[in-house]
C-alpha cells in the first residue's frame, strides 16, 4: 500500500478495515502503535504509518442533517464528494470545499486543508463536533461548545489524539456558483490590487508559474453578484489549472451556473487519476506578507520553472484551531505543483522556504517541507499546549509516527 503520488511505502505495516465502530474499537485497543489513513492523498510524512493501519473507508456510511441547528454529522470516513451530493439532495451545503472533493472528511480536517475565500475558513474551521477513539478503545466525544479547554486543539490533530469516526459540520441552504476564468493577468497586478482581486468572488484562486502572467479563477455565488476586476480577459473556453493539460476533469467553467459542489472544487468527483504524477508543498503566510512573498517568488522564477508545473495562491480566514495553518491570522497559502521527481524537487523547495519562512510562513501539515519540527513549532502559539493535549489523551504514544514523535516528543523521549 502507498499513499496517492506513490512516495510513501506503508511497507509491513498491518492494514486493518473494520465494518463496525465496535471492530474499530478492538483494533486500536488490540495494536502496540495505530495511524488511520483515508484516501492518502498526502505527500508528507504525516501519512507515514505505525504498526497498524486503520482504514476507515469499511465504516457505514452516515450523513445525519440536523436543520434546527444547521448542522450534519457525518462518518469521518467517507469523502467529501460523498457528504456534498447527500447534502445537496437534502437541499443543504457545506460553505467550502478543496480543490478536490475526493478526499476524505478526517483526513482534510486533521491537516487543516482548505479551499479559497477571504470570508472562508479551512475545512476544520467548520467543525462543531467531534467523535473518536482513544487508545483504549474508548469513544471521546468532543463539542465546540462545551468542551473549549480541549475541543480547538483536538480538531487539527494530525492524528495523533485518536481516530476519528464521526464529525458534525457546520451547514447552510444550497446555492449556485458560476465560475469564470480571467486569462493573461499580468503578475504584478495581483499583489498591487490583492484585495481587489480576492475579493471579486465567493472563491477566488490566482494561476501562475512564476514567470510573466497569471489566470484568475473566480467563483461567484449567484446570491451575491460581484463585478469581474479588469484585468487580463475572460477566457472564451473552458481551462486546466495546469497550463496545457486537458480540461476535461474540471469543473464546469465560462460562467455558467451550477450546484455549489459542482463548481467550489477544480477537479470533478471520480476523474482525479488513481495515482498521483506530481510532488506538493504549501506555505501559509500572514495576509500583511503577500506583497513580498508575491515579488520574492517571481524572482524565483527562473528556479521554480523547471520543476514547477503550476502555482496557486489563495485566501484562507484566520480560525482558532490551534495546529491549523491559519491559525490566529488571516492568511494567504501558496501552493506548488511539482513534477515527481524528488531529487530535483528538494533544492527548489528550500529555496522557496528560504524566501518563505523569514515572512511567517507556515509548512501545509500534509504537504511536502524541508523545514525541521523546532522551525515549524516556532510558528504555533499553542504547540505546547497540544503537546500536553497528546500526552493527556495518549500517554503511550499510540497513535505517533515518526513525523508527530519528532514534533510532539512522548514523555519517555524527553523533550
Amino acid at each position: 500500500m502507498r499513499n496517492w503520488a506513490g512516495t510513501i511505502d506503508f511497507g509491513t505495516a498491518r492494514i486493518v478495515r473494520p465494518e463496525t465502530v465496535a471492530d474499530l474499537r478492538r483494533a486500536v485497543a488490540e495494536s502496540e502503535r495505530v495511524r488511520a489513513t483515508g484516501t492518502c492523498h498526502s505527500f508528507s510524512g504525516v501519512l507515514s504509518p505505525a504498526s497498524t493501519v486503520v482504514r476507515l473507508d469499511g465504516l457505514p456510511r452516515a450523513v445525519d442533517v440536523d436543520p434546527h441547528t444547521r448542522t450534519v454529522t457525518v462518518s469521518a470516513g467517507m469523502r467529501y464528494a460523498e457528504v456534498a451530493d447527500a447534502l445537496h439532495r437534502q437541499g443543504f451545503a457545506l460553505a467550502n470545499l478543496a480543490s478536490l472533493p475526493d478526499i476524505t472528511v478526517a483526513g482534510a480536517v486533521a491537516t487543516g486543508t482548505h479551499g479559497s475565500g477571504d470570508t472562508l475558513g479551512s475545512l476544520a474551521a467548520a467543525v462543531t463536533g467531534l467523535e473518536l477513539v482513544g487508545p483504549d478503545g474508548d469513544l471521546v466525544r468532543l463539542r465546540r461548545d462545551m468542551d473549549r479547554d480541549t475541543f480547538f486543539g483536538s480538531v487539527v490533530s494530525l492524528g495523533a489524539l485518536g481516530v476519528i469516526v464521526r464529525v458534525t459540520l457546520e451547514i447552510e441552504p444550497s446555492f449556485e456558483v458560476a465560475q469564470s476564468v480571467r486569462v493573461g493577468v499580468p503578475l504584478e497586478a495581483v499583489p498591487d490590487r490583492f484585495d481587489e482581486v480576492f475579493g471579486a468572488a465567493y472563491s477566488v484562486s490566482v494561476f501562475t508559474t512564476w514567470q510573466g502572467e497569471a489566470n484568475l479563477w473566480l467563483k461567484r455565488r449567484t446570491d451575491r453578484p460581484a463585478p469581474e476586476p479588469a484585468l487580463g480577459t475572460r477566457a472564451d473556453g473552458p481551462l486546466n489549472p495546469v497550463p496545457g493539460t486537458d480540461p476535461a476533469p474540471c469543473t464546469a467553467q465560462l460562467g455558467v451556473p451550477g450546484p455549489w459542489h459542482e463548481r467550489l472544487p477544480h477537479i470533478r468527483t471520480g476523474t482525479a487519476p488513481l495515482l498521483g504524477d506530481e510532488l506538493q508543498s504549501e506555505y501559509f503566510l500572514p495576509r500583511s506578507a503577500a506583497p513580498a512573498a508575491f515579488a520574492a517568488l517571481r524572482g524565483l522564477g527562473g528556479v521554480l520553472a523547471p520543476v514547477l508545473q503550476v502555482g496557486e495562491v489563495r485566501t484562507v480566514r484566520g480560525d482558532d484551531l490551534w495546529l491549523s495553518p491559519a491559525y490566529g491570522q488571516d492568511s494567504v497559502a501558496f501552493h506548488f505543483t511539482w513534477v515527481k521527481d524528488p531529487d530535483r524537487v528538494a533544492p527548489v523547495i528550500a529555496a522557496v522556504e528560504e524566501a518563505l519562512v523569514p515572512l511567517g510562513a507556515r509548512p501545509h501539515w500534509a504537504k511536502l517541507t524541508a523545514m525541521p519540527a523546532p522551525a515549524i513549532l516556532a510558528r504555533y502559539p499553542r504547540a505546547a499546549d497540544f503537546g500536553e493535549l497528546r500526552h493527556k489523551a495518549d500517554p503511550v504514544g499510540k497513535f505517533g509516527n515518526d513525523v508527530v514523535d519528532a514534533l510532539f516528543p512522548r514523555r519517555d523521549q524527553g523533550a
